[in-house]
């Protein structure tokens, strides 16, 4: 089969043909129709996070496509079936954080193109318990995004713990962000859109924006808090020190700072306010299993839709250089049949 490979970090992906791999027990084999690409893909071609990905490494943690054969023990799918392989390929199911429907945060996690082989290849192995099922009325180009993209910007925005008629800032209006602004809006919060271009603010009013700022203008923090005395909950997109900070500085007492983004510096939270006000702030990783059904349910019902622009498996070292050059909006989707 066709996939795209990295050999060594920081090196070019290879393009080229591997064995198709064969599922055992409680797995399954998809064959991948379309695979998102997102930034953790990036980090993971160039080793950059404390923890290494295996190496050879297929990454793609969006993929999504048609199950073609089940190993002994699958009861609950069958060839034919359209589903998505996560970035949560699989968690142990039994520690405490599993338990009590956690299961991101499980220590013996494995993960869709970075702990094993992903979805930039024609087929993949998943295991069947993890997978989630993309709905009848969801193509495999617009579904892809959700699983990464989706469903993380959907389950920062549960952690917030914002209600509808309250206030939500969404700091950065790119991959996730874009995404986020919208499932705010189907989730009745009002929301103010932080990001640093003109053409940036633009798309935040398209997507039903209440407030915009751009922070190359104005102080997000001072125009947020002089303009309706801070947020309930604030989300953080963005990958900039600068900005966790200023998010921080825009909530309301009693508010919460979810953080998403990963910048290499620290965050500075300054420990009198953060008691006296209240303030929470929390990290927000993926989504379960439960929330990706409620994500692909959003889009399915027509009220959130993704920008992508979709490209061939051979152009994937050009997407990450563009990536590394922040040149596109919305999310790139790998089309399997391009």
């Amino acid at each position: 089969m066709k996939a795209a490979v990295v050999k060594q970090f920081k090196e070019k992906l290879e393009v080229e043909d591997v064995p198709k791999p064969k599922p055992g027990p409680r797995e399954i084999l998809v064959h991948i129709q379309a695979c998102g690409v997102c930034h953790t893909d990036l980090h993971a071609a160039h080793g950059a996070w404390p923890v290494k990905p295996k190496l050879p490494l297929i990454p793609g943690h969006e993929g999504v496509g048609i199950v073609e054969e089940v190993g002994v023990g699958v009861t609950h799918l069958q060839a034919g079936d359209r589903v998505g392989v996560p970035w949560l390929y699989s968690a142990c199911g039994y520690c405490e954080c599993c338990l009590t429907g956690r299961e991101t945060l499980c220590l013996d996690q494995q993960n869709a193109g970075y702990s094993v082989d992903g979805g930039y290849a024609e087929y993949c192995v998943a295991a069947a318990d993890y997978v989630v099922k993309i709905l009848e009325n969801l193509n495999f180009i617009e579904a892809a995004p959700l699983f990464c993209a989706g469903v993380t910007t959907y389950k920062a925005l549960k952690v917030s713990e914002v209600k509808p008629g309250e206030w939500v800032a969404i700091f950065g209006v790119g991959g996730l962000g874009h995404l986020g602004l919208q499932y705010a809006k189907a989730m009745g919060m009002n929301f103010v859109a932080i990001d640093t271009s003109d053409e940036k603010m633009e798309l935040a009013k398209s997507l039903g924006a209440d407030l915009v700022v751009n922070v190359l203008k104005e102080d997000a923090a001072d125009f947020i808090q002089r303009k309706i005395g801070g947020v309930h909950g604030v989300v953080c997109t963005a990958v900039a020190k600068k900005a966790f900070d200023q998010a921080y500085r825009s909530i309301r007492r009693g508010g919460t700072c979810v953080m998403v983004g990963l910048p290499p510096e620290s965050m500075d939270v300054p420990i009198f306010d953060t008691v006296l006000n209240g303030t929470k702030v929390v990290g927000s990783i993926v989504g379960t299993r439960k929330d990706l059904q409620e994500t692909l349910q959003f889009t399915a019902e027509g009220k959130v839709k993704c920008i992508i622009e979709t490209r061939a498996l051979e152009n994937i070292n050009e997407i990450y250089d563009e990536m590394l050059e922040g040149r596109f909006n919305g999310r790139i989707v790998i089309d399997m049949n391009k």
